[in-house]
This record gives C-alpha cells, sequence and structure tokens, in this order.
C-alpha cells in the first residue's frame, strides 16, 4: 500500500512539473486568407515554431515569412518582394506574449478553455501590441492552441505602393493559428 501512494504521489508530482515547463509546437500552422474583387489570396505556413510556459503563460512564435506557400508563384513572389513584405530583410515575424486571464486554465484538467492574449507582434520590422481571442484546448496532458483574427497590413507598413497587385490585396487579412505542443 505504502508503494502505491508513494508511486502516485511521484506521477502527480512529475505532472505538475511538466505542466510548468515550457513546451515547444514544432507543429504549428499558420494561415492568411483575404478576398478582393479579383481573386482570393491563401497561405499556408508550416515551418513556424511556438513555445508555451504554463505556469507563466508566456507564449512566443517565431514565423519564417519565407515559408508561406500560396496557390501561385506569382502571388509567392509578389509577397516576398522588397515592394511588399521584403522577406530578405525581415526574415521572421514574431509574436511574445502572455495569456492575460492565466486562471481561466488548469492545465493539468482536459477541457476547453477561452483566453485572452497579450503581447507585441512583429511583422516587416514593425511592432504593434496586440489582444486577441484565442482557445487553449488540454487533452491527455497535451496542449493545443487556437486563434483567428484579422489583421490590417497598414498597421504593419505593408502595401504595394502602385500598380496592379495594389488592387489585388484586400487592406485587412484573416490570420489562423493552430500550435499543438
Amino acid at each position: 500500500m505504502k508503494k502505491v501512494i508513494l508511486t502516485m504521489i511521484a506521477l502527480v508530482t512529475i505532472s505538475l512539473t511538466v505542466s510548468a515547463q515550457k513546451q515547444v509546437s514544432t507543429k504549428t500552422h499558420f494561415k492568411f486568407f483575404s478576398t478582393t474583387p479579383a481573386e482570393n489570396i491563401e497561405a499556408n505556413n508550416y515551418a513556424s515554431v511556438g513555445t508555451i510556459t504554463p505556469a507563466s503563460g508566456d507564449i512566443v512564435f517565431s514565423v519564417p515569412m519565407q515559408s508561406f506557400e500560396f496557390e501561385k508563384a506569382l502571388m509567392q513572389e509578389h509577397f516576398n518582394s522588397k515592394k511588399f513584405l521584403n522577406t530578405k530583410a525581415n526574415p521572421k515575424a514574431k509574436l511574445i506574449g502572455k495569456i492575460a486571464n492565466l486562471d481561466a486554465v488548469n492545465f493539468t484538467k482536459d477541457g476547453t478553455y477561452n483566453v485572452d492574449v497579450t503581447g507585441d507582434l512583429t511583422i516587416n520590422g514593425v511592432t504593434k501590441p496586440i489582444k486577441e481571442k484565442a482557445t487553449v484546448v488540454i487533452k491527455e496532458g497535451k496542449i493545443s492552441l487556437a486563434s483567428k483574427f484579422n489583421l490590417t497590413l497598414a498597421d504593419y507598413e505593408i502595401a504595394f505602393k502602385g500598380g496592379k497587385p495594389s488592387t489585388n490585396i484586400a487592406k485587412t487579412v484573416e490570420v489562423t493559428v493552430e500550435a499543438n505542443y
């Protein structure tokens, strides 16, 4: 009986220790979508990395901008060009944030938790504060995070100055994030 109790205490301690440590997601998917009268534009990025620290609520995402994949090669070329995002000069987007309402999440109990994420988002060399909604799911000890929000391109100095591409790009894009830690 003593062994059983000691084993249970050890398992609970290990579980609590693991849930307090930084978790890494190398299976993070970023997608953006925009619609214009000319056409819809969608790009996916599966090369992003994210971390979450359950004890503090810290969240970090690093997104290699040249890893966004488009349906059409010309879209990808425009996206990476000096006239739009200049991804050679600004190769990564980054979010350094925190779950603002950390007490709403029990990382040791399976469930779905609605959270507010606040922090600083850097895209195209421009950093702006953000506050967005996200969902944290705990299932069998695994953490996942999902969010969908709109991003105004002008806030990050992203725009074609003229020409045909400038009329084919929406002013706001929908961003979807899915991270499995």
